[in-house]
């Protein structure tokens, strides 16, 4: 397990890309993927990066701006990306603040993604994610 990692500044095509992908593969239109966001500050580089080959899939995509990180979970709803979360929070011994968001019932479109996560990052944790503007 490890995931990929992408360039924060590709984040936008990325998501663009995974829902690409799902309008042509899910027919019935179910929660095709799902972000979760992860404020991993605090931590040292070495043992973030541990964490995201202990917890991630090959398959998910990882990007991050600072201590700021953002995972695509292909074919994953909410509950399982709580899995992916509860997994990090045990890694590292704390609940670690996150907030996620699905394609399509959060947003059809990269930006209505993006704009519901910071909606939802502003309101719970009373902080800003300015990076995905």
């Amino acid at each position: 397990m490890a995931g990929i990692h992408f360039d924060f500044k590709n984040f936008y095509q990325l998501v663009s890309l995974n829902i690409g992908i799902a309008e042509r593969l899910d027919e019935n239109r179910a929660e095709s993927f799902t972000i979760l966001y992860c404020d991993f500050d605090g931590f040292e580089k070495k043992v973030i990066k541990s964490s995201l080959e202990n917890v991630l899939r090959d398959s998910d995509a990882i990007t991050n701006f600072k201590k700021d990180y953002f995972f695509v979970l292909p074919y994953t709803d909410k509950y399982g990306a709580k899995i992916v979360k509860k997994m990090f929070d045990e890694f590292f011994g704390r609940e670690i603040k996150s907030f996620m968001v699905s394609y399509p019932k959060d947003g059809e479109f990269s930006k209505m993604l993006f704009e519901e996560l910071q909606n939802g990052v502003s309101t719970a944790f009373d902080k800003s994610l300015t990076c995905l503007d």
